[in-house]
């Protein structure tokens, strides 16, 4: 599924809910029968993939992706290695990469990882076109295999099954009738 609206509309905010980072304002959130109070099933589900890499600077790209891997139990280090383009720079301390690269080594480790439910904000930020297009084929491949992904994004992913789930802007009207004791419910987007 694709979430969109414009900034500020509640997509990172969703997104840190489902992943359990923020607790919800009001309701019960579960993925797959579990729900978020039993922290360690639940989320031994989802990779969350957010606006910080999870990149350890001091570390080279390769160490980097083999901590997420061993971490894992991951037998896909090397193809994902190659995958994500990231071989040639293998030996690179990951502080001295370009944000692309940190972004493509940040979306090697939710490869890796093989959770099932991919939560991901704006992935493909600095990405050029082509990585942008070999991520949607691991997005399409990852759910052809049974696994679900969540991705808030501004730009078309061309992923071939994902259903849109846009957030618009509220009339003057409906946001008239909100409950004023329900933080995340008011204002000009829900």
């Amino acid at each position: 599924m694709v979430l969109r609206g414009p900034n500020g509309a509640g997509k990172t905010t969703l997104l840190r809910v489902l992943a359990g980072l923020i607790p919800p304002q009001s309701g019960k959130v579960e993925l797959r029968g579990i729900a978020l109070e039993n922290r360690d099933d639940y989320q031994d589900q989802i990779t969350f993939a957010g606006h910080l890499d999870a990149i350890k600077p001091q570390l080279t790209v390769a160490e980097n992706l083999r901590f997420w891997a061993d971490l894992f139990d991951s037998k896909t280090f090397d193809q994902t290695l190659q995958e994500f383009r990231l071989s040639e720079i293998a030996d690179r301390q990951a502080h001295t990469c370009s944000a692309g690269q940190k972004r493509r080594l940040g979306l090697a480790r939710i490869a890796v990882t093989a959770r099932p439910i991919w939560l991901l904000d704006e992935p493909t930020v600095s990405l050029d076109t082509e990585t942008t297009a070999q991520f949607a084929t691991l997005v399409d491949r990852h759910c052809a295999k049974g696994g679900m992904a969540l991705i808030a994004t501004h730009i078309d992913l061309a992923l071939a099954n994902a259903t849109e789930l846009r957030l618009e802007p509220l009339s003057a009207k409906a946001r008239a009738s909100l409950p004023e004791s329900d933080p995340f419910l008011t204002g000009d987007w829900v």
